[in-house]
């Protein structure tokens, strides 16, 4: 059973594939929002390993962040995110970042608990 005070991490080293500059959210080499967003996802995910049933996954529905700082090539970003609400099957995250020199972004994500092979026969549906 899934409860409140899960916590999972994550973090990745800035390159210049990971720069707003390469994945066209932005015109400098500093680490991308999307990928921000994207390594909060992932601290998420990393809270519930070992936590769900056999054939269960969960999928990202909402995301409320802001990219307070700029990290710079070559630090490393590093997000927390702790399980704060449970709503039936929805789950509501605290998502926080930091790099080497600080804070750079914090905020809420929304994941959803779903049967994962029910999930995938939607998905093939709707491509035909």
């Amino acid at each position: 059973m899934l409860k409140q005070g899960l916590t999972g991490e994550a973090a990745m080293k800035v390159a210049k594939g990971n720069t707003a500059m390469e994945v066209g959210s932005g015109s400098v080499p500093v680490f991308a929002t999307p990928m921000l967003v994207a390594l909060m996802e992932n601290a998420a995910i990393n809270a519930l390993k070992g936590q769900l049933e056999d054939g269960q996954t969960t999928v990202g529905m909402k995301v409320d962040v802001a990219h307070t700082a700029a990290t710079p090539i070559g630090m490393t970003v590093t997000a927390h995110a702790e399980l704060v609400e449970v709503e039936g099957r929805r789950l509501r995250f605290k998502v926080t970042a930091v790099d080497d020199a600080g804070p750079v972004g914090e905020g809420t994500h929304d994941r959803f608990v779903v049967d994962q092979a029910k999930f995938m026969a939607k998905v093939e549906q709707k491509s035909g």
